[in-house]
């Protein structure tokens, strides 16, 4: 877990316990407390010492049980503040990929200009259906997450078509190994490798390949996606990481700029994703 996170969570948790401590009515226990809201006594001290996140439903009867209704607003929005930070897999995915894959198309819609480095997948912006219907399949068996393979796929299908808007811009910088990654049979992979050399040329999408020859000022590192400048999204094995400090932003488009000097385009882009698709056994 963060270092920013926990930081977080236990000054929300050092709040819970002021509203507790210093009510209108005078003093609560844990215990008083527990037993109002019927709760156990330990899920009090673990949401005061920042050992637990509460939920939104949590806060509001807290607030109402100390006798302080209108701090359920201040809390729910400190709750707001630190949990956009960091969604949980587990969370995201307990009605599967599908609702998932919708909340990214109202983002991606929301936007102008994105800036993605890719080191492990071929990016979903540019993803052919099967390849796709590969990848969701192989993560809900691995997570143990509803099978929705079929809605997340049409999903994905329909953000693509923020490609072809007015206006709209895909800057893609992608590690090599992300065209050799067998994570679906050779065929689909085949596919996939036309459609990413269809692409190249296209006016909404500049796309860069990192040779694995290329050298390099940054190790590959983490795939992120810079969304018009005022979010970057980090993906991790136990969360989604969504980042919006200005610090942290230009941070992220200093590596991407960095990782794009090692990058070829256009015709060598080509001739790299033509190297791969000859290589595969189909």
């Amino acid at each position: 877990m963060s270092t920013d996170f926990q930081r977080a969570r236990e000054e929300l948790g050092r709040r819970l316990r002021e509203l507790r401590v210093d009510g209108p009515h005078g003093r609560l226990t844990g215990t008083d407390l527990a037993r109002r809201l019927g709760w156990q006594q330990s899920k009090i001290s673990k949401l005061e010492n920042g050992k637990q996140t509460p939920s939104a439903e949590d806060l509001r009867a807290w607030a109402e049980a100390v006798g302080q209704p209108d701090a359920a607003g201040e809390l729910c929005a400190r709750l707001k503040g630190f949990e956009s930070h960091i969604r949980s897999w587990r969370r995201q995915l307990a009605a599967g990929h599908g609702p998932v894959q919708e909340t990214w198309n109202r983002i991606i819609g929301e936007t102008r200009t994105l800036h993605v480095w890719e080191n492990f997948l071929v990016n979903g912006m540019l993803q052919t259906p099967d390849y796709a219907r590969n990848v969701f399949q192989r993560l809900a068996e691995f997570r143990r997450t509803p099978r929705d393979a079929d809605d997340a796929v049409r999903a994905r299908m329909k953000r693509q078509e923020w490609l072809y808007e007015p206006g709209k811009r895909l800057n893609l910088l992608m590690w090599e190994a992300t065209l050799t990654a067998h994570v679906c049979p050779p065929e689909v992979l085949a596919a996939q490798l036309d459609r990413l050399s269809g692409v190249v040329g296209v006016d909404t999408v500049h796309l860069g390949i990192v040779p694995s020859s290329a050298p390099l000022r940054l190790p590959p590192a983490n795939s992120f996606w810079i969304l018009d400048e005022r979010l970057v999204a980090v993906e991790n094995w136990h969360a989604e990481l969504w980042l919006d400090d200005a610090e942290t932003i230009a941070l992220y488009r200093r590596v991407w700029d960095t990782l794009a000097e090692s990058a070829v385009y256009g015709a060598e882009a080509q001739q790299v994703i033509a190297r791969v698709r000859r290589g595969l056994s189909v």
